[in-house]
């Protein structure tokens, strides 16, 4: 049963004035960035910051829209949503290419991202499907299930190609271990198929945070040693070995001194167990380091290069690493109080010394802009927003709320430590957007849509009876 209410009765308004803050900060920076002595009103639609305002205003009307739809809607219809901004990817792909991605639909200088709007579709449908199991029925079939709504997806946007909307999708796995389901009977009906050994249970679920960073480690190192060239002893000629080589004659090395050790130290039964987990561990990191090199093989060119490049792998200050290098320079020359509204020289599309600053380099302006000082308040206020949403999170009495408040969460972290990450140069240039501060009317409609929805779920949290 229902109660109707106020409409903003229960409106979480510190997460509302942490959005619209960062709308007026966003608007304000690529104002900023864009600037024309010809065309100095913000409604000037012919200039890139009155198109900016006008894809806020039109935001915030489908974000009034959101809150007049009864919140259970966006459940009951998860799966018709999802199905049509799928339908949109397939289209999309017939499109012509726009920067070398066949990624957008629309006419002329008017278009939108289906993949920016199939984040929200995934939210939707990953949060229905989850908050109707229980634990009895997390097996391998609902963990392939699961797997399946984010794969989908995924293979779509990949095609297009736009590797970094690719990469934030993989953010939904971690709400996937949020909620308990992880990969542990794909693995135990993996490893109880060899004669002799049964598994009740895993640890890979209940670690699977500290085994993912060990396997993006692997993954580093064997790029890494990809190009080491070693001088054997009695040759006349230098042996250069894959990197995928040397990882697995170091996991060797570690096999073989673990089998050592528990010949003194472990029973014969603790030894056969232990031997079985080592042994699949060794496969499966084995088979990872060959994945990764022979991925990277089949990477584009381009690819590859961001991917060296922000490795240290090799250096091109004035090719593929220039854009890397101006935002880094960009971001340095900000000090720490900045050089004042409208003086930045580096970042500016005035001067034209960083590409795309308006979009996914436009923390390189704000940084130029507002110093050290500056940069502290943005990255307090993504870091309340996702304070503010894990606490939305943990207060739904609805199961399906808190798994899209979570999906929404990691959403807005992955994009906001990519992008941050692409500017100081930690991370590879893969065009990924600043939340609710790069210019675009895809990206601004997509995430205010997926924040309304939220406040709007929350906001109705108490209709909910369990």
């Amino acid at each position: 049963m229902r109660k109707q209410e106020s409409l903003t009765e229960h409106l979480d308004w510190s997460l509302f004035g942490a959005l619209m803050t960062m709308l007026l900060m966003g608007l304000a920076t690529v104002y900023s960035v864009a600037y024309n002595e010809e065309a100095p009103s913000l409604f000037a639609f012919s200039e890139k910051y009155g198109r900016q305002l006008f894809w806020i205003l039109f935001s915030l009307f489908l974000g009034l829209l959101v809150f007049l739809i009864d919140s259970d809607i966006y459940r009951r219809f998860a799966i018709p949503i999802y199905l049509s901004t799928h339908v949109l990817l397939i289209v999309v792909l017939f499109m012509p290419a726009v920067h070398g991605a066949h990624a957008w639909l629309g006419v002329g200088s008017f278009g939108v991202q289906p993949a920016e709007f199939a984040k929200i579709s995934t939210s939707l449908l990953l949060a229905k499907y989850i908050s109707g199991l229980t634990v009895k029925q997390q097996n391998t079939r609902t963990v392939l299930t699961a797997s399946s709504i984010l794969l989908i997806p995924m293979g779509l946007i990949l095609l297009q190609p736009d590797a970094g909307t690719f990469v934030v999708f993989t953010s939904f796995l971690f709400v996937m271990y949020r909620e308990g389901l992880t990969f542990d009977p794909i693995l135990l009906n993996f490893v109880n198929a060899i004669p002799g050994v049964r598994y009740k249970e895993t640890w890979v679920g209940s670690h699977f945070i500290p085994i993912l960073f060990a396997l993006l480690f692997l993954s580093v190192v064997t790029l890494l040693l990809d190009s080491v060239v070693f001088v054997m002893p009695f040759f006349v000629t230098e042996l250069q070995l894959s990197g995928s080589s040397l990882v697995l004659f170091g996991l060797l090395l570690i096999y073989v001194v673990s089998w050592l050790l528990m010949q003194r130290f472990t029973t014969r039964r603790e030894r056969s167990r232990m031997m079985v987990v080592l042994s699949l561990g060794l496969i499966l990191a084995g088979g990872l380091s060959f994945g990764v090199d022979t991925g990277f093989d089949m990477l584009k060119k381009h690819q590859k290069d961001r991917i060296e490049l922000v490795l240290g792998l090799r250096e091109d200050p004035n090719g593929d690493d220039y854009n890397r290098n101006r935002a880094m320079a960009a971001v340095g020359s900000g000090g720490f109080l900045g050089k004042g509204y409208r003086e930045a020289s580096v970042s500016s599309m005035r001067t034209n010394h960083v590409p795309e600053s308006e979009t996914d380099f436009i923390f390189c302006p704000f940084a130029e802009e507002w110093g050290f000082v500056g940069v502290l308040v943005l990255f307090f206020l993504y870091f309340f927003m996702l304070f503010r949403i894990i606490i939305i999170a943990e207060r739904q009495r609805a199961a399906f709320n808190r798994i899209y408040a979570y999906c929404v969460a990691m959403i807005l972290f992955y994009h906001f430590a990519i992008n941050i990450g692409m500017n100081i140069g930690f991370a590879p240039v893969i065009g990924i957007p600043l939340p609710f501060f790069s210019y675009g009317g895809s990206s601004m409609m997509s995430f205010s849509v997926m924040m309304f929805i939220l406040l709007k779920l929350d906001a109705q949290r108490k209709d909910v009876l369990r």
